[in-house]
């Protein structure tokens, strides 16, 4: 599946905004069944992550090692369940066995696990370790003159961990330009609102100083999103930070923007309630674009 294209036309862009809405459906779903997980950033990072799998990357989920694939590293293991919703419905793996997310013995694990689904490029739970991953991939693709890229998606809080800040000197350094990261900044953490715990800001001059270029968008934005992507592979001499600003719980309106969402899963009335929202919203959708 080569979905390498730089323009949305309208009919895509249909289809990608619907897509979106049936992934945040299958989030709500997964995480009811599971009985545990997070809600807020795989709602939040819906856009984005349907974007990469039905635009932007060069992938073949029937040839999941094929050499010449995009890599996607998740720094944030913690949102798989928007990952694995997006790699479902990409044909990684059955679409049914969404529904045994964290159960014992099922390959949807908590955190991915390299080995455990296709589709998974590396095991990620410990936050502020996906950049380097993503880094030794995209210095490996450069030495070895691969034109494959990589995608390392990253929270805005695993950056008060020190580690990322080594990650991003190192690719600096070395120019990765075939580097793309892509920040979820919702602004949120487990304990409260990041500015609060351990403000960042300001993101996009700390990642200048270091080296790499940098686009801030609106992470609901189809167009943008594709857009910043098409620019990233422009950019020939540094790496690339896109700063995705999303609203945290996207699409569920008494989960948007409330940190108290960030780790838990909705119950059996919760679910019923923000699909039957989200069902609206998709069709709202359809029919803005008939």
């Amino acid at each position: 599946m080569d979905n390498n294209h730089n323009v949305l036309h309208e009919k895509k862009l249909a289809f990608l905004e619907e897509m979106a809405n049936r992934v945040r459906q299958d989030i709500i779903e997964e995480l009811v069944e599971a009985g545990s997980g997070h809600s807020a950033g795989p709602l939040g990072m819906a856009d984005v992550f349907t974007a990469l799998y039905f635009h932007i990357l060069n992938h073949r989920p029937k040839e999941p090692n094929c050499a010449d694939r995009d890599r996607v590293v998740l720094s944030n293991g913690h949102i798989c369940p928007v990952l694995y919703a997006v790699l479902a419905h990409a044909g990684y793996f059955p679409f049914e066995e969404l529904k045994t997310l964290r159960k014992f013995g099922s390959r949807l694990q908590g955190h991915p696990h390299r080995g455990a689904l296709p589709g998974i490029e590396t095991t990620s739970g410990p936050l502020g370790s996906g950049l380097s991953q993503a880094i030794g991939m995209a210095l490996a693709a450069k030495l070895d003159k691969r034109k494959n890229r990589v995608y390392c998606l990253m929270s805005d809080g695993e950056h008060q961990e020190g580690n990322v800040w080594e990650a991003v000197m190192f690719a600096g350094k070395n120019r990765l330009s075939n580097l793309t990261a892509i920040m979820d900044r919702n602004n949120i953490q487990i304990d409260g609102f990041t500015e609060d715990v351990m403000p960042l800001e300001s993101l996009r001059e700390k990642y200048e100083s270091f080296g790499w270029h940098v686009l801030e968008i609106d992470g609901h934005n189809m167009m943008q999103i594709v857009s910043a992507v098409s620019e990233a592979k422009a950019i020939f001499e540094k790496p690339t930070m896109i700063i995705a600003h999303t609203i945290p719980g996207k699409g569920v309106s008494f989960m948007e923007n409330d940190y108290f969402w960030h780790g838990i899963p909705p119950n059996k009335e919760q679910a019923e309630a923000a699909l039957k929202e989200l069902r609206t919203l998709g069709g709202k959708i359809k029919s803005e674009h008939e």
